[in-house]
């Protein structure tokens, strides 16, 4: 199976510098699910159309390339039409097998849907549409079937009269067919229509002159089909994307507060009894442990949560991981290279970064915490700062087990706090505590009695 993608269009009602097929949903450019379902098909090679904005879909859309599924980039230019658009592609591609035509701003179809399709065609050795069954058909060509109701030809909207504008069988553009005869169609193909344009729905016509039966299915759920040309349509089918895979976690047993106030931009493996809050979004990886509660309006990227673990409210974690029964936020910030044992406790406006925080260990308030290696037990006070950047290097602080650190502290790294070591508040460490150590570094408090503070003049 080959796969031809089109994906040269400009979008112009995107109102937007980026070529319409990288605008993304799910996190993806729309181009990247077909990429992705043409896969999932097991297509030998995709061959990509490209025009406006090739070079940055080229960019975008190489990455999507897999061993077994090489991807090929052609230009089209200048566009004269989705039948020009096929034929630019045919010569990447041997004849043998068969061929599946999708486009690059139709993001939704299903695998299943187009494996249907695809079962029909090899049966028949034939050519097969996917079509529709709208309300309202407008903008679509028509499906015209004979009295014997077989599919006879495609009528373009703006080609239409009154009475085939009247039927709601609808093309979905969306065919396949054997590649020999693929080629044959399409180099035949002319323009004389309205648009002046190389339509390739008039390759059905084409078959059937021959003789040949053309197959169709319908598709039976119409927002597989939708496709995008403004980005009001792009905002509809996110939130279509997003309720499929809301729907598919709550079969798994996720409690979602909410499945239309949910966002997963990549791939979420939940165990069992997971929570989710409303507002919260996923991107890249991300794991759940058995009995792990994500707080409202969280954002979570590349995280590997354990068991039992709760991610407060409006806490944001990147590139981490988050041990047995810890506490997050709220208002925390978890950046890259952490590591939370378990039962720590990382607070309302905290930031970790690259750091480890041992068992049972503490900073519950308002402290920065960077390139730091705490032990279990530790205490950290609010508006404790690890001094890690001297401007020129990045420097480790060691806390060891069960140190204690006084609110307001700096520890200007590198530097260690031994076992057991106090540091009280308002203290600036630039050496060594030793263990079981008390370090102070404050001015001595001096009191002035009979203060008189000074008073605003007046007018």
């Amino acid at each position: 199976m080959h796969v031809i993608v089109l994906a040269a269009g400009k979008g112009s009602r995107m109102k937007s510098g980026l070529p319409k097929v990288l605008h993304p949903i799910g996190g993806l450019p729309m181009a990247g699910h077909v990429l992705r379902t043409a896969q999932s098909l097991g297509a030998h090679q995709v061959v990509v159309v490209i025009g406006h904005g090739a070079d940055a879909v080229r960019s975008r859309l190489s990455v999507f390339e897999t061993p077994d599924c090489p991807v090929n980039f052609v230009l089209q230019d200048p566009p004269l039409g989705t039948g020009h658009a096929v034929s630019v592609a045919l010569p990447v591609l041997p004849d043998t097998d068969f061929s599946l035509v999708l486009y690059g701003d139709v993001p939704l179809l299903r695998p299943e849907t187009l494996q249907a399709l695809i079962d029909v065609a090899r049966r028949g050795n034939s050519l097969a549409i996917l079509t529709a069954v709208l309300p309202d058909p407008s903008g679509y060509g028509r499906i015209v079937r004979n009295q014997q109701g077989a599919v006879e030809r495609i009528v373009e909207q703006k080609d239409a009269d009154p009475e085939t504008r009247k039927i709601t069988e609808i093309n979905t553009g969306v065919l396949v067919a054997p590649t020999t005869a693929l080629r044959r169609w399409v180099g035949a193909l002319t323009n004389n229509n309205s648009q002046g344009e190389y339509y390739l729905t008039d390759v059905l016509a084409m078959a059937v002159s021959e003789g040949q039966t053309v197959d169709s299915i319908v598709c039976t759920d119409p927002t597989e089909i939708e496709g995008v040309n403004s980005q009001a349509q792009r905002a509809a089918l996110e939130r279509i994307f997003q309720r499929r895979q809301a729907e598919a976690l709550l079969a798994q047993g996720v409690q979602l507060a909410d499945p239309s106030r949910f966002d997963l931009r990549g791939v979420l493996h939940a165990a069992q009894d997971v929570f989710i809050d409303v507002g919260c979004v996923f991107e890249g990886r991300v794991s759940l442990g058995e009995g792990v509660q994500i707080g409202p309006h969280c954002v979570l990227k590349n995280v590997e949560i354990a068991p039992h673990a709760r991610i407060q409210a409006m806490s944001v974690l990147e590139d981490c991981r988050v041990g047995d029964s810890a506490v997050v936020g709220p208002f925390a910030r978890i950046r890259p290279g952490t590591v939370l044992a378990e039962y720590s406790h990382i607070g309302n406006f905290t930031e970790v970064k690259n750091s480890q925080i041992g068992p049972h260990s503490k900073a519950n308030h308002l402290s920065y915490i960077g390139d730091a290696l705490v032990g279990a037990h530790v205490n950290i006070g609010a508006g404790t700062i690890t001094c890690n950047y001297d401007g020129a290097e990045k420097h480790q602080t060691i806390i060891e087990d069960h140190a204690f650190i006084g609110s307001d502290t700096q520890l200007v790294a590198p530097v260690t706090v031994g076992r057991g070591a106090t540091v009280g508040a308002g203290t600036t460490v630039t050496h060594p505590v030793p263990a079981e150590a008390l370090a102070l570094s404050r001015v001595r408090q001096t009191n002035l009695g009979h203060y008189q503070r000074p008073e605003k003049k007046r007018n």
